[in-house]
């Protein structure tokens, strides 16, 4: 009677360690296969096997980015070859970690931003910059990305350490893989113009609370605009959301430690996941998020909502079809960058702004451009969203023109944050030497600093400004373009 039971015992041991070996082995065929699909960078070292290995310990963490104490991911959401739209960009979002800190912070960035890729000969919106780059490189992945690259660092001055591209069947099928996640939905939505299948337009709906929700619906909760009284900003919150809610979701250790939901997130990531992240990067960065407090994220936005923003509605005309389109307030991307570089520390763009009011500068502009158009838009500018509120606007008898704009401070730099602002974002150069014509002009005019305007910024003003209204009202031709 032992024996048989010895040999029960034993046979269930056995079938227990075949089963094991059948599912390792299982498993180690399909981190081989997946690392093989989803990463273009595959020099490192570390397989995705040592990957979840390393995940239960604590190594020093070897990443771009770590000596300059800030990692840049470039994150591109898009729908995928089986829905309208393919790759365009709906998400395009820099998401920077201060390794020093742990502090993380997402920058997005709006589809509808009109930019021209350095050194080519295109343009457009943003939300086709990626393709574009597909188009031009078919059989690169790293080169396709490189023109989304470098449209970002224009805009940003941020350099790209990491990327990754997700289709929207990847995002819902992780959602569903963990089995949902869970948010507080600030506010009850009836957009009844979300993008549908086809074209089409349907209605989402979800009530204010605490809500569960689906891969289908989080998708639908995260891209949703139309009714939301914040606009893109709103929607970048609830993408926000979102990440948290995935982010512990996947770390709690009874979905890492679910085979099914393992292996259902590997094929996921495998089918709809495109990144540089190299395979020996990848459990260090799996350390990393595992720590960073999501939480209290930083969260910026580029908008052209109120005078506080840092973009302006205009429109570009092609094909006798006219197209809304978002662009710097300024003449260039001085102040998107300016709020990249110091989304750690916001208090430093808020400093700079009380000191530039405390100098309570007096402006004198005379227009050498020759463009009435471009001295309104400039003028505007300085009063409605500068805030500065001495300036005058002084005709030039000569009436000539000027090819390069200036800046003269007639203070001998007593009021460097004011000139500073004004040469950054302008832009213009500075010269401590007014000419005599010049000189002239302003002779009975108390001035503490003379811009005069150039034709040097025509082109940077002068396409024309839509309201805000207008941009909200416009319907996209395609509905997956919403």
């Amino acid at each position: 009677m032992k024996k048989i039971i010895l040999k029960s015992i034993l046979g269930i041991i056995f079938v227990a360690l075949l089963a094991t070996a059948a599912y390792a082995s299982f498993f180690v065929w399909k981190i081989n296969s997946v690392e093989k699909k989803m990463a273009v960078d595959h020099s490192g070292q570390t397989s995705l096997i040592d990957t979840f290995k390393n995940l239960t310990t604590e190594n020093p963490l070897h990443l771009k980015g770590m000596d300059d104490g800030r990692i840049n991911i470039l994150l591109l959401g898009i729908a995928g070859n089986e829905k309208g739209g393919k790759n365009l960009t709906d998400t395009i979002m820099i998401v920077s970690i201060n390794t020093k800190t742990d502090q993380v912070a997402m920058f997005s960035i709006p589809r509808d931003l009109y930019v021209e890729v350095s050194g080519e000969n295109f343009s457009g919106k943003i939300n086709s910059i990626y393709q574009y780059g597909l188009t031009r490189y078919p059989d690169d992945s790293s080169k396709a990305m490189e023109p989304i690259e470098s449209v970002v660092k224009d805009i940003t001055s941020l350099d790209v350490d990491y990327w990754a591209v997700v289709n929207f069947n990847g995002f819902q099928k992780v959602i569903d893989t963990i089995g949902g996640i869970n948010v507080m939905n600030e506010r009850d939505i009836f957009d009844p113009t979300y993008p549908g299948p086809g074209y089409s337009y349907e209605t989402f709906q979800l009530e204010k609370g605490l809500q569960h929700l689906d891969g289908a619906t989080a998708l639908k909760y995260a891209r949703m605009r139309h009714n939301d009284p914040e606009g893109d900003f709103g929607r970048a919150k609830r993408q926000q959301q979102v990440l948290q809610a995935v982010k512990n979701k996947v770390f709690s250790t009874g979905t890492l430690l679910d085979a099914t939901i393992l292996n259902g997130l590997l094929d996921t990531l495998a089918d709809n996941i495109r990144t540089n992240i190299s395979n020996g990067e990848l459990s260090d960065f799996l350390q990393l998020l595992k720590k960073l407090d999501t939480a209290n994220m930083t969260n910026i936005v580029l908008d052209a909502w109120n005078s506080e923003s840092l973009l302006k509605v205009s429109h570009i005309s092609f094909d006798n079809l006219t197209a809304f389109v978002l662009i710097p307030r300024v003449g260039n991307w001085s102040e998107s960058r300016e709020l990249a570089e110091n989304i750690f520390d916001l208090n430093e763009i808020k400093n700079a702004r009380e000191k530039i009011a405390a100098e309570n500068s007096s402006i004198a502009i005379i227009n050498g451009s020759g463009n009435t158009l471009v001295l309104s838009r400039i003028k505007d500018l300085l009063q409605k969203n500068f805030r500065y509120k001495d300036i005058i606007s002084l005709n030039d008898p000569i009436g000539g023109t000027v090819d390069t704009s200036m800046l003269y401070d007639l203070t001998n730099g007593a009021k460097p944050f004011t000139l500073n602002e004004l040469a950054t974002k302008l832009p213009a150069p500075v010269s401590y030497a007014l000419s005599g014509n010049y000189a002239k002009i302003v002779a009975n005019v108390d001035a503490d600093i003379v811009l005069v305007i150039g034709k040097d910024l025509i082109n940077k003003y002068n396409m024309v400004e839509d309201s805000v209204e207008d941009y909200n009202n416009a319907k996209d031709t395609n509905a997956y373009n919403n």
